[in-house]
């Protein structure tokens, strides 16, 4: 496997960044549970500061660096939460953050960016915009991957060691795509501790790299992203979570915008909290998945962020 985080990593992870994140809720659902027949819980990311769980990769890099590593401060490519999340822990790090934006970034993602405290720089989309990075990584600036990163994934992983912390016996762990940072350190953290659970990966269509790159047996690079699960915008996998993906997923369930929308109110008017449809989505997924379901079985679901913008939740 390419250089992929250790459960050991995970463990340090954790302990280098618990002072700066939340423990998250995890909770059972009665609804949910009704609704597919089994025992299902939500792990409750959206409650993390900054509204996603990106702060426990920045956070866990950022510490990792070497003071010589750290120059100027850090730059990170992002339209979404771990734009946030890199501004977030840049500023309670005490280190210059900028952050290179596509130009179609939303509003609420680019004011609380601005909010804590980093500099933006707009580029014309999200290929411009990694490929300025080499110029400031020259200057002296440290790059943040939003998830191909050892330091990265192995701090979104330490999610996977509170999961079997709160529901020991958890059968089934389903979290939502983007690059494959999450789902990776999850997988990598509870299939390690108890190989005998599933976790099954969730994309939509239009936002669905990983899927793609899978079925091909090599890297596929979407020629846009027209999913409305925007943070589930990467392009491409990498190499690393790419072979993360195929070796510790049972399957990617693809879905429809439809399906994440319609799940997403489902949870907002039983569960009463709103997330992205990036994190919805893992209950349009279930909801596909629920043969492999049982009264036995006891699923976690991820809900990684809740950062909705107000224009996209006025058109649903």
């Amino acid at each position: 496997m390419v250089d992929a985080p250790s459960l050991s990593r995970i463990q340090r992870a954790r302990q280098r960044i618990t002072p700066c994140v939340k423990r998250t809720p995890l909770t059972a659902s009665a609804s949910l549970s009704e609704r597919l027949r089994t025992n299902v819980y939500v792990k409750l990311e959206i409650f993390q500061k900054t509204g996603s769980f990106k702060v426990r990769g920045a956070f866990n890099k950022i510490l990792s660096l070497r003071p010589e590593e750290r120059g100027k401060g850090v730059v990170a490519v992002s339209g979404g939460n771990h734009a946030q999340a890199v501004a977030y822990a840049a500023r309670m790090l005490g280190l210059p953050a900028v952050v290179l934006m596509p130009e179609t970034t939303p509003r609420n993602y680019v004011e609380a960016t601005r909010g804590y405290g980093a500099e933006i720089k707009f580029a014309a989309d999200v290929r411009a915009a990694f490929a300025e990075v080499a110029e400031y990584e020259r200057q002296g600036w440290a790059f943040i991957h939003p998830f191909d990163d050892p330091d990265v994934i192995a701090g979104q992983g330490t999610i996977g060691l509170e999961i079997l912390d709160d529901v020991p016996q958890v059968t089934d762990v389903i979290v939502s795509i983007g690059g494959g940072g999450l789902i990776g350190g999850i997988a990598t953290a509870v299939k390690t501790l108890k190989p005998g659970v599933r976790v099954w990966g969730v994309e939509t269509e239009g936002a669905d790299c990983m899927s793609k790159s899978l079925a091909a047996e090599e890297i596929v690079t979407l020629p846009a992203i027209t999913s409305v699960a925007r943070t589930l915008g990467a392009p491409a996998p990498s190499e690393r979570t790419l072979a993360m993906a195929r070796n510790l997923l049972e399957s990617v369930t693809v879905v429809s915008d439809a399906e994440a929308l319609a799940a997403l109110r489902f949870i907002l008017e039983r569960l009463k909290i709103l997330t992205e449809p990036a994190a919805s989505c893992t209950l349009a997924a279930a909801d596909r998945l629920r043969d492999q379901f049982s009264p036995e079985k006891h699923v976690v679901l991820v809900l990684c962020g809740g950062n909705m913008p107000p224009e996209d939740l006025a058109r649903i």
